[in-house]
């Protein structure tokens, strides 16, 4: 009777290989028949099935070898993730044509099924069609009520800068770590256009808040944010970082909230202190239109989006500048001699100093090129068929313009490798504009903040200029190293600023 049995299980194992065989080839087909490309359509590395090119970038420089893969398959090429096919574009040139002539047809964000979970797809950063364009509109008019990017807002910067400074001098010339100082600083801008107040730096809850920005940042530019976004079923059960970024932003949801019902105890509609109260009194006026997009869930994600948006790339742009100048000492000094000789010691700068500080204004723009903070911009995706390069690229194609290639594309820079602020200076010493300069990228989906971060830029690091020597602690170097992100931020370090144009190494 056992060679019966043995029969019947030899018989049923054969079956069972058989069909996982079976089930094999039948996934492959379908993946390969599901995935199959026009010879039109952007050339690319192989994909391996299912997951397609997940394993084809270093994650810890994606925006470097997106560059190089440029050098193989040209200025447009695509890659794919899980079943979500992208297209890369490259170069000043391409990335110029793809977000400015092609603006209209790439003005939406994708469908990420991460992004999905916090955002909803509402805010201003996500957000596509009738909602994105009043939300932003809004936004814009709101905040230019209160100042934003107007001349009248340089006294809150510079006040701030002196709140900043006498944390910096508390430190006596010894190292400080300016990380979540910064933020705080930069913080405080957009939280007093927002919230209609700043907050401490000794605050708790405020620093934790700006330490989990930093956690998610990273977070949402790693492979666990693509595993999620290409096979989001199965993701949402399994453990992992992805998981800590959802409960980061649910914090920071109940943080606005927060915010929110501390404003509805004594809001007056007439008399709007800041952007939540302004929002709140467009929610009372649109109720009941069918076409209005403001509720209080839109809020939470608004006030969310300003938040992140107005702090983390100014922040991280100063923390660059801070090594670039300990970094290079002569670049430093010829910064404050600048400013030394222009306002001197006896005044703040304002906006109108800049047209006469064209060697400090270039330097700054130099740090932004060579910092490359936001090195992928954020995602696109064609709402209808365009044409690249020679290249067919279907609606539904995500697009990542790799502002990375066009801050050092060698056809744009002299030495596009090196900390050369010539390359923002004519003949003359005067300072010239550069095409090529998209650290806020292009386009419809232009950076909301652009003209609120330059200011910032500006006020801030000349304040700094004019009354800190930056250098690292003794015997140190800087790091110039970075974590990649979705921005790209320098790795923690500490730093002297020493009052007085001394050197702190004499503390």
């Amino acid at each position: 009777m056992h060679w019966i049995f043995d029969l019947i299980g030899s018989f049923l194992a054969g079956d069972f290989k058989s069909l996982l065989f079976f089930l094999l080839i039948f996934i492959l087909t379908a993946d390969y028949l599901r995935n199959r490309r026009s010879g039109s359509f952007p050339p690319g590395p192989t994909a391996i099935p299912i997951i397609g090119n997940m394993l084809s970038l270093d994650r810890s420089r994606t925006h470097e070898s997106l560059t190089q893969l440029a050098e193989t398959y040209g200025n447009v090429y695509s890659l794919r993730t899980g079943q979500t096919w992208m297209v890369v574009v490259n170069s000043f040139k391409v990335v110029r044509e793809a977000l400015v002539t092609h603006g209209e047809s790439v003005s939406d964000r994708p469908d990420l099924p991460l992004q999905d979970e916090i955002a909803h797809g509402k805010g201003v950063i996500s957000s596509n069609g009738h909602l994105w364009k009043q939300q932003r509109r809004f936004a814009l008019s709101t905040l230019r009520l209160f100042g934003f990017g107007k001349k009248s807002l340089e006294p809150f910067i510079t006040d701030e800068f002196t709140h900043c400074a006498n944390i910096f001098r508390s430190y006596k010339g010894k190292p400080l770590p300016p990380h979540l100082i910064l933020n705080n600083v930069v913080s405080n801008i957009i939280c007093s256009l927002v919230f209609g107040h700043r907050f401490e730096y000794g605050d708790k809850n405020f620093k934790n808040l700006i330490k989990l920005f930093d956690q998610s940042l990273q977070i949402e530019a790693s492979v666990w944010a693509e595993l999620y976004n290409s096979f989001p079923l199965l993701m949402k059960h399994v453990p992992g970082p992805h998981q800590t970024v959802k409960k980061i932003w649910n914090e920071v949801k109940d943080f606005v909230r927060n915010e929110l019902k501390e404003h509805r105890k004594n809001w007056d509609p007439s008399d709007p202190r800041d952007y939540i109260d302004c929002y709140l009194r467009e929610i009372q006026a649109n109720s009941g239109q069918v076409d209005s997009t403001f509720d209080e869930e839109n809020l939470v994600i608004c006030v969310m989006d300003l938040f992140v948006a107005g702090s983390e790339t100014t922040s991280t742009t100063l923390r660059w500048a801070f090594l670039y100048m300990a970094k290079y000492p002569e670049i430093q000094e010829k910064v404050q001699a600048e400013i030394d000789r222009v306002v001197g010691q006896s005044r703040p700068l304002t906006m109108d100093d800049r047209v006469n500080l064209p060697y400090t204004d270039a330097v700054l723009h130099e740090i932004q090129r060579f910092g490359n903070i936001v090195p992928l911009s954020l995602p696109h995706v064609t709402n209808k068929a365009i044409q690249l390069e020679g290249y067919n690229i279907p609606k539904g194609i995500m697009i990542i313009p790799n502002l990375t290639s066009a801050l050092f594309d060698k056809n744009e820079w002299e030495t596009p490798c090196t900390f050369n602020p010539g390359h923002f200076l004519d003949n003359e010493g005067k300072f010239r504009k550069r095409a090529a300069f998209i650290p806020f990228s292009a386009g419809k989906r232009l950076c909301l903040g652009e003209n609120l971060a330059r200011m910032e830029l500006f006020l801030f690091f000349t304040s700094f200029m004019q009354h800190f020597t930056f250098s690292m602690p003794a015997g140190v170097k800087p790091d110039m190293s970075f974590r990649f992100g979705v921005t790209l931020a320098p790795k923690p370090y500490e730093i002297c600023s020493a009052t007085g144009r001394q050197d702190c190494h004499s503390y």
